[in-house]
């Protein structure tokens, strides 16, 4: 069984962010016609987001599929531009920002993408794949020393350095992965924006991979935006979640708030969905059942979004649209787990994860294909992963060109 690492504990929330995000739009345009098009109506994909990440920090995004996580990560970075709003990064708008100053920003803010599979270019090297931002970012290291260090990224991640003159497609999905951190983690960022990078590799790797993420934060002093829709990863990994329902956050709070404390009825719908490993807990757990579909961004529902598959909606639902902020029932309360943001009209605790915890990654999980961490044993060249396949050059023997 492998072993999850224990979450670092939570940075403080009282100092300045490192990174804000204001009323965050993307909207794309709908269009119609071929000689003279004009636009008919826009897919809303994020509609108003308000997030705040402290140096050291994990903050974990959580929602179904087309909420707009995977968008606010792209705007994070800046492979797409908002549509209004901001995002501040050590208080300077990034938004506004473009040529050389725009660059010097994204060496702090990296992205470790989703697929491994498709965001490593299949022509290049490994060597050349993790070495390619010094040659965007020149002063990054010098051109002498950037061989040596791409051998030692390769070696944090837990892969062997002499694999450095291999391909993508000579490498598993969990060791592609690696290579994508590596990658992001080549010019020293500050920030690191991880979009789903477990959901496509084999639940096998997927711990292997959320450990290594834990570790290299504690190494390199990250600040991380981990995005996923599996809860159970995002309990164990991050110090404060929000999340997300068709392009706005619907509740925020520390890890513990949401999960054990949630308010929202659409927080609440999703946990009790978490698998539970323990079998009388999870025969006495109470299961909320969803109505409806997703409305579709282009059509969003007047007032709160989520009223269409609400057990709880009533006339003012469909007339107001809920802030984003602590319940006027709960502002009165002692300091506690309850108080925390929610965007509902009749927030209420409600507790439907049982006492313990969801299952956590790498629980469960022996087998056949059962691998332990890597970068548990890095001190031993044996424990490191070697590509599958006919070129595997076994133990010992010398890597292929």
């Amino acid at each position: 069984m492998t072993e999850t690492t224990a979450r670092p504990a939570p940075a403080a929330t009282t100092a300045e962010p490192i990174l804000e995000v204001r009323d965050l739009v993307k909207h794309y345009p709908l269009t119609q016609g071929i000689l003279f098009r004009r636009q008919v109506g826009a897919v809303r994909a994020v509609d108003g987001v308000d997030l705040d990440l402290h140096r050291g920090e994990t903050l974990g995004i959580v929602g179904e599929s087309g909420c707009g996580k995977s968008t606010v990560a792209r705007m994070l970075v800046q492979l797409e531009r908002p549509t209004a709003g901001r995002i501040r990064y050590r208080g300077e708008d990034i938004t506004r920002l473009s040529g050389r100053a725009l660059k010097a920003v994204r060496r702090n803010i990296q992205m470790v993408f989703q697929d491994p599979y498709t965001s490593l270019n299949p022509r290049m090297t490994v060597g050349d794949i993790i070495g390619e931002p010094y040659d965007i970012h020149p002063e990054a290291a010098p051109k002498g020393d950037r061989r040596r260090r791409v051998r030692e990224l390769l070696d944090t991640v837990g892969l062997d350095p002499d694999f450095i003159n291999r391909y993508p497609h000579q490498f598993s999905g969990g060791q592609r992965q690696r290579i994508g951190i590596a990658r992001g983690l080549a010019l020293r960022p500050e920030i690191v924006v991880a979009d789903e990078p477990v959901s496509a590799l084999d639940v096998s790797v997927q711990a292997q991979v959320v450990n290594l993420l834990m570790r290299l934060q504690r190494e390199f002093g990250l600040s991380l935006v981990f995005i996923a829709h599996d809860l159970s990863i995002v309990r164990h990994i991050s110090d404060r979640v929000g999340v997300m329902y068709l392009g706005r956050v619907v509740e925020l709070g520390r890890q513990e708030e949401i999960y054990d404390h949630p308010t929202h009825p659409y927080t609440q719908a999703l946990l009790s969905a978490v698998p539970v490993p323990d079998p009388a807990a999870r025969a006495h757990r109470e299961r909320i059942i969803l109505g409806g579909d997703v409305p579709s961004p282009a059509h969003i529902p007047s007032g709160c979004r989520f009223r269409t598959r609400c057990w709880k909606a009533q006339e003012r639902c469909a007339l107001e649209v809920p802030l984003l902020a602590v319940p006027a029932e709960f502002r009165l309360a002692e300091e506690g787990p309850v108080r925390h943001p929610s965007a509902c009209h009749f927030a209420e605790e409600r507790q439907v994860v049982p006492p313990g915890r969801p299952q956590d990654p790498g629980e469960h999980r022996e087998g056949p294909d059962h691998q332990e961490d890597p970068g548990a044993h890095r001190e031993a060249p044996d424990h490191r992963e070697h590509p599958e396949g006919p070129d595997h050059p076994g133990p010992g023997a010398p890597p292929n060109g």
